[in-house]
């Protein structure tokens, strides 16, 4: 996923449609394999926007209390 432009509501769709594939039953262990890895970068992906956007908002709001 590197240097790869993606939005957090973007990753988040596609990791619901994995969960789908997955859940579906019609994948086989070659392709599960390749989506399990591909959703493991995303969710990475998301928690480390996640954290960014914490750390942003815990400033904005330490700044709006000085």
């Amino acid at each position: 996923m590197e240097n790869e432009e993606i939005t957090y509501k973007e990753a988040k769709a596609e990791i619901e449609k994995i969960v789908k594939l997955i859940d579906s039953d019609e994948l086989d262990v070659d392709q599960l394999t390749v989506y399990v890895k591909r959703a493991s970068q995303l969710v990475a992906f998301c928690k480390q926007k996640l954290t960014e956007t914490d750390v942003e908002l815990q400033k904005i709001l330490e700044d709006l209390n000085t």
